[in-house]
């Protein structure tokens, strides 16, 4: 199967007056086992080979100069598997690698690649952080979810990230962030985490704490810049450290321990509450309660809660919230 040529689907061309040069190969979902029948031309600079039953690295990547992204995502890759690439020094400049869904039990070596942006690793079998402290300083997002991590570490040195996802993995403490000071996205639902302490960090704008084990929210209070907290499937029983969150737009707190809806009064641009599978009895006081974005609010989620069978329930809400588009599963025109 030869897959360089001009007319296949998986290449795509970039046209210039004297040639056409091949830079993107797609060989994504052909369950290949081996790369044999492909061809690498040597203009190219991304490759997808998501979706194979790959086990090893075919060296002839290695001469690929040009190369800033490969994708190695969804085969069978192990820890040995892609042992190689740390010593690919023809392709350290590499910014974005993806080994996503394999069967790594460790951090591989990327300290080769002193330009690397993205690193992608999560739905391994990886039980530490350990050799992260080896890759560049310049990642801006780093994927390590669905793992069997129990410790943040060795990430002091990203000054640059943007983006870091450690969703269900074995986390107890949030730690080791303080000097992640452009850090926008932080996302550690399914873990086991049980108090917030974002280590003095305010640049934070989407916050995921979904499916832990958290009973207060303390500790959200400097997070200004927070548009999006995502707290539902813990023990929560009080809304608490939420006032100081002015830009605040998408607010979960469903599948707590809540009686009232509180703290929310002066936020001014609230788009979304959830609030749904609590333990809210009345609509008494909820006008009130969210008085500075009533006319802001157009998603709200109340339903499993016992003032869900209130008789008047939607026509109440819709009468509080004049701009509401869904209440529930309920969509307005």
């Amino acid at each position: 199967m030869d897959i360089t040529t001009v007319n296949d689907p998986m290449i795509d061309t970039n046209n210039d007056e004297e040639s056409t040069l091949l830079t993107i190969l797609d060989a994504s979902s052909y369950q290949l086992h081996d790369l044999d029948s492909i061809e690498f031309p040597p203009t190219l600079t991304e490759i997808d080979l998501t979706a194979n039953r790959l086990t090893k690295l075919d060296s002839r990547i290695s001469h690929l100069s040009n190369l800033k992204k490969l994708s190695l995502r969804q085969n069978l890759f192990n820890d040995s598997g892609v042992e190689p690439i740390s010593q690919w020094n023809t392709i350290s400049g590499l910014e974005e690698l993806v080994l996503r869904d394999n069967q790594l039990k460790k951090i591989p070596d990327v300290s080769i690649f002193k330009t690397l942006l993205i690193f992608d690793v999560s739905f391994n079998e990886i039980t530490s952080m350990n050799g992260l402290s080896n890759a560049s300083s310049t990642l801006k997002e780093l994927y390590v979810s669905k793992n069997e991590v129990p410790k943040i570490e060795e990430i002091e040195h990203f000054h640059e990230l943007q983006i870091l996802e450690l969703g269900s993995n074995r986390l107890r403490v949030i730690e080791n962030l303080q000097n992640l000071t452009k850090l926008q996205e932080l996302w550690l639902g399914r873990n086991r985490i049980k108090s917030i302490d974002l280590c003095g960090l305010k640049c934070i704008k989407k916050l995921s704490l979904q499916s832990n084990r958290l009973t207060s929210m303390k500790g959200l209070e400097e997070c200004i810049a927070l548009e999006e907290l995502y707290l539902s499937h813990n023990g929560i029983a009080k809304m608490e450290g939420l006032s100081t969150l002015s830009n605040l737009r998408v607010l979960d707190v469903s599948s707590n321990k809540l009686a009232a809806i509180e703290d929310i009064e002066k936020l001014t641009c609230l788009e979304d509450l959830w609030f749904n599978d609590n333990q809210l009895a009345s609509l008494d006081g909820i006008a009130e309660a969210v008085s500075g974005s009533r006319e802001k609010l157009t998603t709200i989620y109340l339903e499993h809660n016992p003032c869900a069978k209130l008789s008047d329930y939607l026509t109440t809400l819709r009468q509080i919230f004049p701009n509401i588009e869904q209440i529930d599963s309920e969509v307005f025109a």
